[in-house]
């Protein structure tokens, strides 16, 4: 669907400056926004394959077994449909690990064997289950320490100060964050069945 939106988009705008005799306009739009995204994208690499490498490390280092041994009450909280031992939870450890980490490149593949892992314990093949939907909200609204990808953004654009949002970036995330867990909690006490009445 989204990529008719986007066709549309495109299709009016060349009507339209075709219409206002405004084709080469256009034209050059397309090639300064094909030149921007390339030259953004040279600056981001730089920053990612940096904090991807540190992310190693920290990862031969112990690091983020260390996060996860602390992440594991919370995800048996949040979680607690799952298996104790089972992979999915060391997949969604790892996700979070690196969602707290502000490397959502790295989270991604993550999420998805998570989600791979989770579909083989849904009994309804056709609809998410509860975990799903939880580890969907958390990837969503995660919690960020350090969000590289928007430095690598201000850095490639001359900021000033491209860290100063470091903090910012914290406080609204803990709140996105809670606010997907109360909202998940809240959906998931609505849509549970209701105890049969005693005597």
């Amino acid at each position: 669907m989204v990529n008719w939106i986007w066709l549309f988009f495109i299709v009016v705008g060349f009507i339209v400056a075709a219409w206002n005799g405004n084709v080469e306009a256009v034209t050059q739009a397309a090639f300064d926004g094909a030149k921007s995204g390339v030259t953004v994208c040279f600056g981001l690499i730089s920053v990612l394959v940096f904090w991807l490498g540190m992310m190693r490390i920290a990862e031969d280092a112990g690091l983020l077994s260390k996060l996860a041994v602390l992440l594991r009450p919370v995800v048996r909280f949040l979680f607690p449909s799952v298996p104790k031992n089972h992979p999915a939870l060391g997949y969604i450890m790892s996700n979070m690990s690196a969602n707290i980490l502000g490397l959502g490149n790295a989270a991604t593949p993550m999420g998805i064997k998570a989600m791979q892992e989770l579909q083989k314990l849904n009994a309804d093949k056709d609809t998410a289950s509860p975990a799903m939907c939880t580890l969907l909200a958390l990837n969503t609204s995660s919690i960020t320490l350090i969000p590289t990808t928007l430095i690598a953004i201000r850095m490639n654009f001359n900021s000033v100060n491209p860290a100063e949002i470091v903090g910012t970036t914290l406080i609204a995330t803990a709140i996105s964050t809670a606010a997907a867990i109360l909202v998940d909690r809240w959906y998931r006490r609505s849509r549970s069945p209701i105890p049969p009445l005693k005597g």
